[in-house]
């Protein structure tokens, strides 16, 4: 009988703490895929960040390496230019990366640093219990903007993929989410391109993944998904905002 799937040896065959309903564990599995596929996982090196998945280095079945919060850019760059023959990615948040880790991550990109960052924005602070994050939607009840997030107030919610698309270090940014299995596949295509950018010596990159939170939501997971369709898509378009060809010879 032929094999149709089988458990990536990228992960650990440990159960996660994530909640029921949370997208995390999909995102993790097609980093992992990714990094075996390309025959890389021995030389991959994450940095996880202080968040929900504070504790992924429990599950990549690779070398990780814990950052401060917001950090991870700036660890990644340290471990990328000592070890530039290493595969080096962040996993991190919207709480983390869009918020006190905005300032690294715009440099991280401006300087065309040679690592990919894994963006995954399910519009809140999953970890701390629902607090309101840059990717707030405007409108979106967060136990620190209980009415609804108020621009007037709090701003506007943060389209940080559109942002560093406009930074010439960038080289590579894509918006996907994993609310289906066509969406499914085309973020695990984002994210395969992502690492074959690092390998090829180009630049930055980075693939924001539309992310669900049913436990801070109030939502079921269908409820969820079904309202990241109806309210974060609009918003958050999904698509490649900034590309770069690559040679055969540079694709593994």
């Amino acid at each position: 009988m032929a094999v149709v799937f089988e458990r990536t040896k990228g992960l650990q065959e440990v159960q996660t703490h994530y909640c029921p309903g949370c997208t995390h564990g999909i995102i993790h599995r097609l980093v992992a895929e990714v990094l075996e596929e390309l025959g890389v996982l021995g030389d991959a090196i994450g940095v996880v960040p202080v968040g929900c998945s504070v504790l992924a280095y429990n599950y990549f079945n690779c070398d990780t390496q814990e950052a401060a919060h917001g950090r991870a850019p700036a660890c990644a760059t340290g471990i990328k230019r000592c070890q530039p023959d290493k595969v080096v990615f962040t996993y991190q948040g919207d709480g983390d990366l869009a918020s006190i880790g905005a300032a690294e991550i715009v440099h991280a990109a401006n300087r065309g640093e040679k690592i990919t960052t894994i963006f995954v924005n399910n519009a809140i602070y999953g970890m701390t219990g629902g607090q309101m994050a840059p990717t707030t939607l405007v409108g979106q009840k967060a136990t620190t903007c209980q009415d609804g997030r108020n621009p007037e107030v709090n701003g506007f919610s943060l389209r940080i993929a559109e942002m560093l698309a406009t930074i010439k270090g960038a080289v590579f940014v894509e918006r996907v989410t994993v609310d289906t299995p066509a969406h499914v596949r085309a973020a695990k295509k984002a994210i395969k391109k992502a690492f074959q950018v690092q390998l090829a010596g180009k630049g930055f990159s980075i693939v924001e993944v539309l992310s669900t939170c049913p436990t801070n939501w109030g939502k079921t997971p269908s409820d969820a998904l079904q309202w990241l369709r109806d309210n974060m898509i609009p918003y958050y378009p999904l698509g490649n905002l900034k590309d770069i060809d690559l040679d055969e010879q540079e694709v593994k």
